[in-house]
Parts: structure tokens; sequence; C-alpha cells
């Protein structure tokens, strides 16, 4: 009895360290920045654009832009806000980037803030780990990659306008 117990704690230790390797590795830290959770979805083939979502918390005590994004997996990467308006989803880019206030966090989210990876050369895949520099006005850049999570198929998808949205770049 006392074997199957050790049996049981080393494999449930090991579980939980392999559960904690795989969280710890979707976290980044730089200076007073940290990122959490960044992330994107599937595209279908022929879809020019993805996204990139994440959680930036800013533990410095002055204010942060994020300025702009790159990556090698997309033409461009810009920052956009979604925002509801008349009942319709409105997405725009945002000119002078997004400020990570002093002491707080901003997610980046659906129907949000948001980056658009633009000029996809081939559709974002479940599974893979699409690398994005981070630069920021007021602190480094840093190095994070969107690991590309399966849709949900309960996700409601609103109408959405792209009006504001320019693949000119």
């Amino acid at each position: 009895m006392k074997k199957l117990i050790t049996l049981l704690f080393a494999t449930s230790a090991l579980i939980v360290s392999v559960f904690a390797n795989v969280a710890m590795a979707h976290e980044y830290s730089h200076g007073n920045i940290a990122i959490d959770h960044p992330w994107s979805r599937p595209t279908p083939p022929g879809t020019p654009m993805g996204v990139g979502y994440m959680v930036i918390e800013n533990h410095g005590d002055r204010d942060i832009t994020l300025v702009s994004a790159s990556t090698p997996r997309a033409g461009h990467v810009s920052i956009h806000e979604t925002q509801m308006r008349d009942g319709v989803m409105r997405m725009q880019p945002l000119k002078s980037g997004l400020v990570i206030p002093a002491g707080k966090a901003v997610e980046l989210k659906p129907h949000s803030y948001h980056l658009m990876l633009e000029k996809l050369p081939k559709p974002l895949k479940e599974g893979e780990n699409i690398p994005v520099t981070l630069e920021f006005e007021g602190a480094d850049a840093i190095e994070v990659e969107l690991t590309v999570e399966s849709l949900d198929s309960d996700m409601k998808k609103p109408e959405m306008d792209h009006s504001g949205h320019h693949m000119d770049h």
C-alpha cells in the first residue's frame, strides 16, 4: 500500500510539473514588462490576416506604450481596437500605440485590443508558435511566441466592419 501511495504521489508531482512548465513557457518578462498567455487563432486557407492576443503588465512606475510589433510570419503587424458602434463591431488601428499604465495590465483579447497580423503568406495552423517582437516606448522590446490555439466553436461571431482597416501598409 505504501508503494502505491508513493507511486501515486510521484505521478501526481510529475503531472503538476509538466503543466507548470507548459504554463511557464507561456509567460515572458523583461525589465518591468510581463507578457502572459500570448495566443492566436488558426486562419483558413487564403485568409491574409490573423490576430494576436495577450496580457501586457507594466510593473514599472511610468506608463509605457506598445508602439509596434513584427513577425516573420506576416508582412505587417498593426495594433487595433475593436468597438461596438450602432450595433456593429468596428475595428480601427491605434496609430499612437497602446498605453500600458504604470502598475496596470492591459488585455489584448477578442472584441477589444489586438494585434492584426497582415499579409500572411500562409495560414496560421493550430499548435504552431508564431514569434513576435513587441516594441515599446519607455521600455525595451520583448520577444514572445503566440501559440495558435483551436477555434472555439461556441464563440459568437458578431458582424465586423473593417472599413478603418487598410492593407496598403
